[in-house]
């Protein structure tokens, strides 16, 4: 299975579910409940464990390496993350309630039967997300400047541990745990709506991914003095190699060859580029606000503009160098759901599966941002070698 690859498993997973569901006996749909509980419950113990144990390495390598153009590119990149998360935000609530089915559909959902699971196993975390995330931010910077490389190197190996329980336990499970959400929600008659619902968002998030790069790309050649479309038709091989390897590490080689030809001097493109494969997350944040946020209207939740202000601030601190797996940043993001957004399992694995079914696209626009970045802060900080090849020319 591991060679079909994981978002096929999940499309797999989908459409068995929905097609088991139907005709399901009511034993193994709380057989499946069962599993989706104790999977769930394991989920919600790894959560502080991810967010320690990949936040306090990447934070204590930025750190490490302070200085005034790292601040500067971490600053445009969190700015440019931020800014995603907002304008998925004020899209959707312009779009997604009347895209989204309104009341009869939030009437569907509450009034469907609950599948309940035999029995459960009670896996608390250790800590609080939140204690997590400033655990990590205290360790992080604590690292950063206490030069000593033993604990460096011991969350380095946490980091692999925690990477490796994610590669071979939690990815492979993952299909299951959603065939089980969505073969329940089929037995509890929820199915129809929310599917209609995944097709109209998956829509609207591929629109928004073109749009925020046509305004990343018009910023930068304001700095640039370019063609903000030449500049982008340079970086669409890094965005179609993001789209296979749904990787943004994987994907630095080409986004490094390609923010050269685009004209970035090559000592900022291989300082920013390779910076911003772990800090900008423009496109992984604008899924993850307009599913949410989609995923709140059809529940009739609360979206108001300070609590996503909220939620989009600690996500683009918590998803830094997430794990480069596919659905990494998500993985991240789940401490927050529940405690800022108030998700429930449900709600949660609702959140996976329309990620992970656009976790290539949101990678795409990542790499392609970070060439944006690299022409800005080319501009602001010039090359020496660049400086003079002006010089010479003039």
């Amino acid at each position: 299975m591991k060679r079909i690859g994981l978002l096929p498993r999940i499309l797999i997973a989908i459409v068995l579910g929905i097609a088991i569901g139907y005709v399901a006996p009511a034993w193994f749909a709380r057989t499946m409940a069962t599993f989706n509980a104790i999977f769930s419950s394991f989920l919600g113990f790894m959560i502080p464990m991810i967010i320690v144990g990949f936040v306090s390495p990447a934070i204590a390598d930025i750190g490490g390496r302070a200085g005034k153009l790292l601040v500067v590119t971490a600053a445009i990149a969190y700015f440019a993350t931020f800014m995603a998360g907002l304008l998925s935000y004020f899209t959707g609530t312009l779009t997604f309630p009347s895209l989204i089915g309104g009341e009869e559909g939030v009437a569907v959902i509450e009034d469907g039967s609950r599948i309940l699971p035999y029995f459960n196993i009670e896996m608390p975390p250790l800590m609080t997300v939140m204690t997590a995330l400033v655990l990590a931010f205290m360790l992080g910077l604590g690292m950063a400047f206490v030069k000593g490389p033993a604990l460096r190197h011991g969350f380095i190996e946490f980091r692999d541990i925690v990477s490796k329980t994610i590669d071979t336990a939690i990815i492979p499970l993952l299909p299951i745990y959603i065939f089980g959400i969505f073969l329940n929600m089929t037995v509890e008659g929820q199915v129809g709506m929310i599917l209609q619902c995944f097709i109209k968002i998956i829509a609207i998030i591929f629109v928004l991914h073109v749009m925020i790069l046509v305004i990343q790309y018009c910023i930068a050649a304001i700095f640039a003095r370019k063609n903000p479309f030449t500049m982008l038709q340079t970086m669409l091989p890094a965005y179609f190699t993001a789209l296979g390897t749904q990787s943004s590490a994987a994907t630095i080689p080409v986004t490094l060859r390609q923010a050269i030809k685009m004209g970035v001097s090559e000592d900022i493109a291989g300082f920013v580029v390779p910076l911003c494969a772990t800090i900008h997350m423009s496109g992984s944040t604008l899924k993850i606000v307009a599913c949410a946020l989609a995923l709140m209207i059809m529940h009739n939740q609360p979206y108001d503009l300070g609590l996503f202000c909220h939620f989009i601030g600690m996500l683009g601190i918590t998803i830094i160098a997430a794990p480069g797996i596919p659905g990494g940043a998500i993985m991240a993001s789940i401490g927050l759901l529940q405690s800022i957004l108030g998700f429930d399992e449900q709600t949660v694995a609702l959140m996976i599966a329309l990620y992970i079914a656009m976790d290539s696209f949101g990678t795409a626009c990542n790499v392609t941002g970070d060439g944006a970045i690299a022409a800005i802060i080319d501009r602001l900080f010039p090359s020496k070698q660049k400086i003079s090849t002006e010089q010479d020319t003039d």
